[in-house]
């Protein structure tokens, strides 16, 4: 897609590409069952999944705190919806203020700051027209940078704690089953069976890990890198608007954080009118880590 804009069908696939990847992997397992003449029913065993499911929540939460329980669910939300960050849309606006300030003065902007969605923009905007010192707005603004990432450091790191105890549980789970079943030698005929759930435990941790908690845990992190870099790009943006630099020196400078095919696509697309900055943010979890 090299050159291209992305149409709404192929945003809306990027962004929900994580669920996609996921439910594309149980559907290939399930067909390999299939094919294979077993039964998808005979992986459904509700005492395994106590032990491998409950387990890994109790000892994640016994490593992380009990906050990140609920938090964890709405992240994952989020990592499953996926979101969508317009550095060229932003890169825009910036110019576009740059272009003001240097015309009219930084007081002139107070009526754009209005229009500004993102909070983090907003305020470092805000700080610029109040005639903050540069050291000062850098040092706030990249301070919730440091904070925005040491959370959804803790977020990813939720999942891929408990994508290391899931495949343990798992194993605790089997010996527990085949523990039952040694004690039930003396029944030939449910052996088979009965070391067969007895594997079940096995499957449900090294399953839940490999394909939920570990790509849930890089997805966030994949996620958190692209929002500190967008927020980067916003705060070199908005120093530059206080310090008064060019406006073509300023599209330089963000051209660096947008890819060769993102600046090929925006090329032919029109320069913005008002200051109208919206960052996709993964901030619900910040609200309770």
């Amino acid at each position: 897609m090299e050159g291209r804009d992305l149409n709404p069908t192929d945003r809306s696939l990027m962004k929900a590409i994580t669920a996609i990847g996921i439910g594309a992997t149980f559907a290939v397992l399930l067909l390999a069952v299939k094919m294979e003449g077993g039964n998808p029913m005979a992986f459904i065993n509700i005492p395994a999944f106590l032990i491998v499911i409950g387990g890994t929540a109790g000892v994640t939460i016994a490593s992380t705190n009990a906050s990140m329980m609920g938090t964890s669910v709405k992240v994952a939300k989020i990592a499953f919806a996926g979101v969508e960050i317009d550095h060229v849309a932003a890169s825009k606006q910036m110019i576009y203020l740059a272009n003001k300030a240097r015309k009219e003065g930084l007081l002139a902007l107070e009526k754009d700051i209005e229009q500004v969605d993102d909070h983090y923009a907003r305020k470092g905007l805000q700080l610029v027209v109040d005639g903050a010192d540069s050291d000062l707005v850098r040092a706030i603004l990249q301070s919730e940078i440091d904070g925005l990432a040491e959370r959804h450091k803790n977020n990813a790191r939720f999942f891929s704690t408990a994508g290391g105890f899931a495949p343990t549980l798992g194993i605790l789970g089997t010996v527990m089953a085949l523990v039952h079943v040694l004690e039930n030698l003396d029944e030939p005929a449910a052996l088979g069976p009965a070391i067969s759930g007895a594997f079940i435990a096995t499957l449900y941790g090294v399953g839940s890990a490999n394909l939920i908690f570990l790509p849930l845990s890089n997805k966030l992190k994949e996620m958190s890198s692209a929002e500190v870099d967008y927020r980067t790009m916003l705060l070199e943006g908005i120093l530059s608007i206080q310090a008064g630099d060019n406006p073509r020196l300023l599209a330089e400078k963000l051209e660096t954080f947008i890819s060769p095919a993102a600046r090929a696509a925006a090329a032919a697309s029109p320069e913005p009118k008002r200051a109208d900055v919206k960052v996709p943010a993964l901030q619900v979890e910040t609200e309770e880590a």
